[in-house]
């Protein structure tokens, strides 16, 4: 008896674990059925974009957009069915679909999302992936673009130089990035000092609610229409292309990027960098990376702090500035390079001796194949000794493995625009955000809570210098460590704004009014997604 007893607990788990595969496998079922009758007309269209585990193709699409390969794994879930749509129509049957039977959506448009919830849950679930509305309407005239979600930030630039050198849009640093998840997050890059956020320079888009409904600016309402500009991707419904004001750009820029060890005396240019970098003019953009470095075998491993900028202008204007406001860098003539807007996005991202095609390369990493990420935004300098505290962190780590710490400079015009037009809120006081990241080869994922337990102990250590109550972090670096829903998507109200308003801090709660309005059933959700308000 004793040991029917002891056997029950493992009975229950396998009578669950059947039961909860023929859920999935009637939903499944059901669905594809419900998807090939919505239209008829266009059953064949759609069936030729749905893919299911018994499909040749569906690994290879699956995996065509993860980008993080700590999600790629025997033991992730997969989804059900994945869709490419063609067309509006395949998009509204996919939505009606899954919340008549019961299945979640996740949409994805890059794949970027930090910790996969673009193409991972944890319950029977759907994904739209947008790899085909990736087409980019330059209207030079109207100095305006219309782009659809699924185009990479590359195709973007590309397409608009295509046009006119002398017009792009605020972009991110990263080209591989998706139009869709970088603008639903804000979208911050190369142009924020100067003109904001992606975001910041929307003026229309086309989007698709839980109801099936498509909508534009006019017809969703400025509160919706505020809420998709940096709201975070996945919480209101599907944006499928936006509506973006071009802006200007010269036609010569200039860049320079050096390299500093802590025996050149990284440190104290790092500590003085954080005074120059957020008061310089709204022209440069400038960064810092920091990670181990090695110059050769027989060399001790020291850090290496690397100062970028890119400066919408010649030479002759950026030399004097730097020089006067950061002589201490000792740039000299030789560091800087004047060249195109174009060349410039290919310098950032380590492609000068490309042409710029390469821009419309979808699947190269500009991250390690698996990896962990944190963000902070900082409001006062760092102090030096906390800085050096850094470096036998940074230095402790496997040879093999890439720890990189960037910190970006902020003020120029993000110090102009208020926390509350759009729902990212890191504005005016912010000097510079931080992006961590500790990556490793996919092989090495066996041992990824190790390099994530490094990666949270860096985090904890930084606390007393950034943002406080609440200790801010930038939406499209997700980091599931700082709050979630359950792993079904749901989440009260108080559970949520844990994470929320380090996010979005008090633009949370108009996040959560609009989600109570556009979709009060919580159709579209996620382990970070913006819950309905209940009451």
């Amino acid at each position: 008896m004793k040991s029917l007893y002891r056997s029950l607990p493992l009975l229950f788990v396998v009578v669950c674990s059947l039961s909860w595969v023929n859920v999935s496998a009637n939903s499944h079922d059901d669905f594809l059925d419900c998807l090939s009758s919505y239209h008829p007309d266009q059953s064949s269209s759609i069936s030729k974009v749905t893919y299911t585990e018994t499909n040749s193709s569906y690994s290879a699409v699956l995996e065509s957009s993860i980008r993080n390969h700590r999600f790629s794994t025997p033991n992730t879930p997969k989804p059900l069915v994945i869709v490419t749509p063609l067309n509006i129509t395949h998009v509204q049957a996919t939505i009606r679909c899954s919340k008549k039977h019961g299945l979640q959506i996740r949409t994805r448009s890059g794949g970027h999302d930090y910790e996969g919830l673009s193409y991972v849950s944890h319950v029977p679930f759907v994904v739209i992936d947008l790899v085909h509305f990736k087409s980019v309407e330059v209207d030079v005239e109207n100095e305006e673009v219309w782009v659809q979600s699924g185009a990479i930030v590359g195709e973007v630039y590309y397409r608009i130089n295509e046009r006119s050198t002398n017009l792009t849009f605020p972009g991110a640093h990263g080209y591989t990035v998706g139009i869709g998840g970088f603008i639903s997050g804000g979208g911050d890059g190369l142009l924020s000092r100067k003109y904001g956020l992606a975001a910041d320079n929307v003026i229309d888009a086309q989007f698709v609610d839980a109801s099936g409904r498509v909508l534009d600016r006019r017809s969703m309402g400025e509160d919706l229409f505020w809420a998709v500009r940096g709201g975070g991707g996945g919480s209101f419904g599907i944006v499928l292309s936006w509506k973006i004001k071009l802006v200007h750009v010269p036609s010569i820029v200039t860049v320079f990027s050096v390299g500093r060890t802590l025996e050149q005396n990284a440190t104290q240019l790092l500590h003085r960098w954080q005074y120059v970098a957020p008061n310089l003019p709204n022209d440069v953009y400038s960064l810092v990376a920091i990670s181990a470095w090695k110059a050769s075998e027989n060399e001790t491993r020291t850090v290496l702090v690397t100062f970028t900028s890119v400066f919408q202008g010649g030479a002759n204007e950026l030399i004097p500035l730097m020089q006067e406001r950061f002589p201490e860098l000792g740039l000299v003539k030789e560091d800087f390079i004047e060249m195109t807007w174009i060349e410039s996005v290919l310098f950032i991202n380590g492609l000068s001796n490309e042409t710029s095609e390469a821009l419309l390369e979808r699947n190269r990493s500009l991250l390690p194949p698996s990896f962990k990420s944190k963000s902070d935004y900082v409001n006062e300098p760092v102090p030096e000794i906390a800085l050096q505290g850094l470096w036998p962190q940074l230095l402790e780590v496997d040879e093999a493995i890439s720890a990189v710490q960037t910190f970006i400079a902020y003020g120029g015009m993000m110090d102009e625009i208020s926390e509350t037009e759009t729902p990212f809120p890191h504005r005016k006081g912010t000097l510079y955000k931080i992006h961590y990241n500790i990556g490793w080869q996919e092989e090495e994922n066996i041992r990824s809570q190790r390099y994530i337990s490094w990666m949270r102990k860096l985090y904890s250590y930084m606390g007393p210098f950034v943002s406080k109550s609440p200790r801010a972090a930038y939406v499209n670096y997700r980091d599931l460590d700082i709050g979630r829903n359950n792993d079904d998507g749901k989440a009260s109200y108080k559970q949520a704004s844990v994470w929320g308003r380090k996010y979005f801090k008090n633009n949370f709660d108009r996040l959560v009014s609009v989600k109570t309005k556009i979709d009060p059933e919580n159709f579209f959700k996620h382990e970070q997604s913006i819950p309905p308000h209940f009451h």
